[in-house]
């Protein structure tokens, strides 16, 4: 069993991709287990070829669960981490925190489009890690 820690830092709410940084390490066969230490960002495969996909998935996620500012998240208790936290939670119970890809001759079977992303829900700057298992 091979591992590793990837550590991202992020700018803010948005896509991350890791692609490259994962495939570097890969190597030999097995399955990849990506598992990210945190409860309020994801771990996604999408589409790495046109950025439009990753702006409209961030637009769809903040119309789905906006801030805790917004009247429609007025129920929400959990505010005093800022009008992003809860938010950024329900963002990350929604969306995978883990991913398995399989490795075949030290490459991930990626699709010819499919990228690893971080998801990052909060607003704020942050250093999110991500372990890996390679197995």
């Amino acid at each position: 069993m091979k591992t590793t820690l990837f550590e991202v830092s992020t700018r803010g709410q948005g896509l991350y991709e890791i692609t490259h940084q994962v495939a570097d390490w890969v190597a030999g066969d097995g399955v990849l287990t990506l598992f990210v230490r945190h409860t309020s960002c994801s771990l996604l495969i999408q589409e790495n070829a046109d950025p439009e996909v990753q702006t409209d998935l961030k637009a769809f996620f903040a119309r789905l669960v906006p801030p805790t500012t917004d009247p429609s998240m007025s129920y929400l208790t959990h505010t005093y981490e800022g009008p992003d936290d809860m938010p950024a939670h329900i963002k990350a119970a929604l969306l995978p925190v883990s991913l398995q890809i399989p490795v075949i001759d030290g490459r991930m079977a990626l699709g010819t489009w499919q990228g690893i992303y971080l998801f990052e829900h909060r607003d704020a700057p942050k250093r999110r890690e991500i372990v890996a298992m390679l197995g």
